[in-house]
């Protein structure tokens, strides 16, 4: 390890720590980050020019992150405020508008397309199997076709941590020259992700999660050519051509990916999106990738030993950094391991153990220890 996962991450000195899928765990570069914040507030008030270069510097992050160039990256408040500029830019009055959603979508990304039947979309819904593990590529070649505008997909669900194959779904979407968006806050952080060879046209998460920063900042990767192209009715004075034009007599979006950005930026977020990227960066994306297939390959083999019945699906390369056990009463199960100090969530009838790079292999051996005192309260198979 590059680091002292203790001295970094306080929150793991007395806790068990597997809800990076709900918000990651604070590390003491973020706490500084955010005091650096404060002190540059009170020693210069408004202090535009850093704050500035720090936006444009977690921008160029992003993008490398992605493999991408900064002029197809957005920033945004949440995911919610980037697709529904996207979304705004996109015309539903022919015969080409159908959305494909999937049974595996976050509310929100399922939420903000339904709501644009009264735009005229017609929204399908692809289904998962009837063990609600995954989804077949089958599926979606039913209901990809040439009226179809875009097809958005989670890559990794974040009820149960299935993991789609985008590169081949994007296949059946260009088949049919439709569009490709990706939810991508359940992975980005925990892997290698190239939009670029994903060929994908949009792509969009945050650093409430995996990359370790906080809420207040998100993401939309929009490829070059659309970024120029299409042209969003939600918008805001970071949006524009020239920010700092103040115009009011006419809208002049960006040439770029900045088009889809609104108005003041949620400064403080950037502090900790910058700090939250350093770390990713230290420790390398190749090694985090590793170390948590390591880790849910071991919570899979464990739940197997134990005939615990596991929700998420289990071949190599089909889920992404969390694993779900089926439970009877899983706010019950999750509030006693919390009672032991091993924090997890509950999704949909599971306990939701999400990993990260600074989980341990005793980490994995402790949960199962306290499972097995709970046992009653897992579904076994």
């Amino acid at each position: 390890m590059h680091i002292s996962i203790d001295k970094r991450f306080p929150t793991l000195r007395n806790n068990t720590y597997f809800n990076s899928g709900s918000y990651g765990a604070l590390s003491e570069d973020v706490r500084d980050a955010y005091n650096e914040y404060l002190s540059d507030r009170e020693q210069h008030g408004a202090y535009w020019p850093v704050w500035m270069k720090k936006y444009e510097d977690v921008r160029g992050e992003i993008a490398a992150l992605l493999g991408v160039t900064s002029s197809e990256i957005t920033i945004g408040s949440s995911l919610s405020q980037c697709l529904n500029a996207l979304v705004s830019a996109l015309q539903f009055d022919g015969d080409r508008n159908r959305i494909i959603v999937t049974d595996f979508d976050f509310p929100t990304t399922a939420q903000i397309w339904h709501a644009q039947k009264q735009r005229g979309a017609d929204i399908v819904r692809v289904p998962a199997t009837a063990d609600g593990k995954t989804i077949l590529l089958e599926e979606f070649e039913k209901v990809i076709d040439d009226r179809t505008m875009l097809v958005s997909i989670p890559h990794v669900c974040y009820r149960n941590g299935s993991m789609l194959d985008i590169s081949a779904i994007a296949k059946i979407a260009r088949k049919h020259e439709a569009l490709v968006y990706v939810d991508a806050y359940q992975s980005v952080g925990t892997r290698v992700l190239d939009a670029g060879q994903l060929a994908v046209d949009f792509l969009s998460g945050g650093f409430t999660k995996y990359l370790l920063g906080s809420t207040g900042t998100a993401f939309l990767y929009t490829r070059q050519a659309l970024a120029q192209q299409l042209v969003p009715t939600q918008s805001g004075w970071f949006a524009q051509a020239d920010v700092d034009a103040m115009a009011i007599g006419d809208n002049q979006p960006a040439p770029d990916a900045r088009r889809f950005e609104s108005g003041t930026p949620c400064i403080p977020s950037f502090y900790a999106a910058s700090a939250g990227l350093g770390i990713i960066r230290e420790i390398g994306l190749e090694y985090i990738q590793r170390r948590i297939e390591s880790l849910t390959g071991e919570i899979l083999a464990r739940a197997e030993a134990a005939h615990y019945t596991v929700s998420t699906p289990v071949d190599p390369g089909t889920y992404g950094p969390l694993i779900a056990l089926e439970s009877n009463n899983m706010h019950r199960l999750v509030n006693l391991l919390g009672e032991e100090q091993i924090i997890t969530s509950c999704r949909d009838r599971n306990i939701r153990i999400s990993t990260h790079f600074y989980n341990s292999s005793d980490d994995v051996e402790r949960l199962f220890d306290v499972l097995a005192r709970h046992s009653k309260l897992l579904v076994r198979c």
